[in-house]
């Protein structure tokens, strides 16, 4: 039997080594107490819980307000377009929201005189494309018939299709989305009012908007936030003259050509195609064409063609020599750089996006460059496109042309230093 103490415990003896071994692990009663759940651990769950809350809570809130942040961010963009008339106005002695709601009166009254303009000259066009319809169709048949050598008859054409399931399923379909329709309809004009709202207090407001936001700032970041506002205002101004420009310029083209084909309506399809080509981003020059077509469709089908080509051709040079030319002088951004930014906004806000892109990508750009630090460039040719002679592709391919190739067994000239001179001496 092992020996005991008097308390009855077993004996510890001393390691050989001097030393004392381990003591035995712990009975199972005190595990519990040692292996008890942290007391941080409860509360760092519960963190964690209310963090991914939260951040579902704002995310569901983001994708709800998409819209009205886009709204706000059309509405102060062109706050910012009109600030310098708003701002010439109010020079003057005129009160800033009188002068700011003089500026929308004229867009609105210059808008709307256009769009009635346009209506009843469209209006007008699509009665008169209904009532000859039967004598472009009579044209078509007899030209079938005397290419196919078929016997149509435009009776026959209409009964078809009158009795087809095409055109049934077509005014079924038209009948059940009117309201569709309706409901898009006043969703525009409620989107184009809080644009309106929100750009109005922008513009008449803006003193007291940029000194409530300075109020919060550090006056070294105030100079850079008044800084950063009057660099968005002489951008997007920039932008917004470039784009008018650009649209007198297309609207002079267009007139000429209407004007050559005889077209009816001439100055007012000329206005509709530089405004809707210029402001309407991507589709634009295409929507803005479709109606010179229509018009000149009922001129002679031909003029329709001949409009189409002239359009295409016409954005061509317009994307790849106009644009880029009027948008860097302007705005004062690399053509491929305006490219570049109106592609990643049309990506990010679709046709919103492409339409301010440009001028805040040259805010942003103008705004960051006063902290960039820029060094003298060494004169080197490389810098301005030179290469040194001789180290160029083709002036090595020139050098090993003209120099004669050698033949074995011949010696070199004696003016060449070559091994020749060291025989003279040996003679």
């Amino acid at each position: 039997m092992a020996r005991t103490d008097e308390t009855g415990e077993i004996a510890r003896h001393g390691s050989p080594f001097g030393t004392t071994p381990p003591d035995p692990p712990p009975a199972g009663g005190d595990a519990g107490a040692n292996g008890r759940m942290p007391r941080w651990l409860p509360r760092a769950l519960v963190l964690a819980l209310a963090l991914v809350g939260v951040f579902q809570l704002g995310s569901w809130a983001f994708h709800q307000l998409t819209g009205l942040l886009v709204n706000i961010l059309i509405a102060f963009f062109l706050a910012l377009a009109i600030e310098p008339a708003v701002s010439w106005m109010a020079s003057r002695g005129l009160r800033r929201g009188l002068a700011t709601a003089l500026v929308f009166f004229a867009v609105i009254i210059v808008s709307a005189g256009f769009v009635t303009l346009l209506g009843s000259m469209l209006a007008g066009q699509i009665i008169k494309i209904v009532e000859d319809f039967p004598n472009y169709l009579d044209s078509v048949i007899n030209w079938i018939n005397a290419h196919f050598h078929t016997e149509l008859r435009r009776v026959d054409v209409q009964e078809g299709l009158l009795k087809s399931d095409w055109l049934r399923n077509y005014v079924q379909n038209s009948a059940t989305g009117v309201l569709d329709v309706s409901a898009q309809v006043l969703g525009g004009l409620f989107q184009l009012l809080t644009i309106t709202l929100f750009s109005f207090y922008f513009a008449a407001d803006g003193p007291r908007l940029r000194r409530a936001l300075c109020s919060v700032l550090p006056p070294a970041r105030q100079a850079e936030v008044l800084r950063a506002w009057e660099i968005a205002v002489i951008k997007t101004g920039g932008y917004l003259y470039s784009r008018g420009l650009m649209a007198l310029i297309s609207g002079i083209a267009h007139y000429i050509l209407l004007e050559i084909l005889d077209v009816p309506y001439a100055p007012v399809l000329a206005v509709w195609v530089g405004l809707v080509s210029q402001f309407i981003p991507t589709i634009g020059t295409y929507l803005a064409g479709a109606l010179p077509m229509l018009i000149a469709f009922t001129v002679d089908p031909w003029y329709a063609l001949w409009v189409l080509i002239f359009v295409v051709v016409y954005q061509q040079f317009e994307n790849y020599v106009l644009q880029p030319k009027l948008t860097a002088k302007t705005v004062d951004i690399h053509p491929a750089v305006a490219f570049g930014s109106v592609i990643a906004g049309t990506a990010l806000l679709g046709a919103v996006g492409a339409l301010i892109a440009i001028p805040a990508v040259a805010t942003l750009q103008a705004f960051l460059g006063a902290y960039v630090k820029r060094y003298d460039v060494t004169d080197d040719p490389r810098v301005h496109g030179h290469r040194e002679r001789g180290q160029g592709l083709f002036a090595r391919a020139r050098e090993f042309w003209i120099r004669p190739p050698e033949q074995p067994g011949k010696k070199p000239p004696e003016g060449d230093g070559g091994s020749g001179g060291s025989g003279d001496g040996a003679d």
